[in-house]
């Protein structure tokens, strides 16, 4: 017997939606744990895939705490000296921090027309 059209809720398809691999499978199952994921952990559902990044991201809180505050524990020591003599990041150095220094520029107040939205035409009060 040989499968070439398959009839399901009124509609007929095709033998070929029938030709799964596994790999396809398997990336289609990635993609849905993802999105799962990225739901629990916007959410702040602890699920299985969602808790080592949530370890992670309070992981990262502590350190921080302990640069601000000079609380100091073995494993920040290490992340943190390791940060400090690191190279900057985004490869622009000193040169790339004095351009951005530069471009920064105070926003001064718009005086804008509002074409007459509320009758005042004349400006006169």
């Amino acid at each position: 017997m040989k499968v070439t059209k398959i009839l399901q809720n009124e509609n007929l398809f095709d033998a070929a939606v029938l030709d799964y691999t596994t790999e396809n499978l398997l990336a289609r199952f990635k993609k849905c744990v993802g999105f799962q994921t990225a739901i629990a952990l916007a959410a702040g559902v602890p699920t299985v895939s969602s808790a080592p990044h949530s370890l992670l991201n309070g992981f990262k809180n502590l350190i921080a705490v302990s640069k601000e505050s000079g609380y100091e524990f073995k494993e920040a020591k290490a992340f943190l000296s390791a940060a400090a003599s690191a190279p900057a990041a985004g490869g622009g150095g000193g040169a790339a921090k004095a351009a951005a220094k530069e471009e920064v520029k105070e926003d001064e107040p718009e005086d804008v027309d509002m074409g007459g939205l509320f009758g005042d035409d004349d400006d006169g009060y």
